[in-house]
């Protein structure tokens, strides 16, 4: 039985979510015009072991507008992930790409994964639009997560997190790409 604050499995109609306390999670949100209708089209007639890795992939090419980039734009990210370590939740991982962010957390007793991140995506959203001197969507309305399944997922994914932008050709080290946790390190 879930937590009474967590929901344990379910789905807001797009994805399936697991939210239990004390639970490790990677999750991923992107801006609203990372992934263009012909690539989710492609993408959703893919087999569904496949798209993870798809979407992972166009991500990783920087379609949109890289807003993510823009003075000011990544400090306000970081600064929102920050805000409630060790509080909510405890940030152990971070990547704050050109379209996209990744974050591993665990969370707390009586914070839920949706919870926390709304948080960050409507708090950044609004303040992002603010500092653009525009209105809108800023975030894709869904995000992805998974949680850890022992410690040698958790391994691979924090070293997925931190070489992503190495991956996408963007630097040589992880610790060159300045809003991570690789950075920081």
């Amino acid at each position: 039985m879930p937590d009474s604050d967590h929901s344990g499995w379910h789905s807001r109609g797009y994805l399936p979510h697991l939210d239990a306390p004390n639970l490790v999670q990677h999750v991923v949100f992107r801006l609203a015009d990372s992934l263009p209708a012909h690539l989710r089209n492609e993408i959703a007639k893919t087999p569904p072991e496949e798209r993870v890795r798809r979407v992972d992939i166009a991500l990783d090419q920087g379609h949109g507008r890289r807003d993510l980039t823009l003075p000011g734009i990544p400090e306000l990210i970081e600064r929102a992930l920050l805000r409630f370590d060790g509080e909510r939740y405890s940030l152990l991982a971070w990547c704050i790409m050109p379209n996209h962010v990744h974050v591993m957390i665990e969370t707390r007793p009586g914070h839920r994964l949706d919870r926390i991140v709304h948080s960050w995506k409507s708090f950044t959203a609004h303040t992002a639009n603010q500092l653009l001197g525009r209105a809108g969507s800023f975030w894709a309305p869904e995000y992805f997560d998974r949680y850890m399944r022992d410690d040698a997922h958790l391994a691979a994914t924090l070293a997925y997190i931190e070489n992503n932008p190495v991956k996408a050709g963007l630097c040589r080290e992880p610790r060159e790409w300045a809003f991570s946790s690789a950075a920081r390190r």
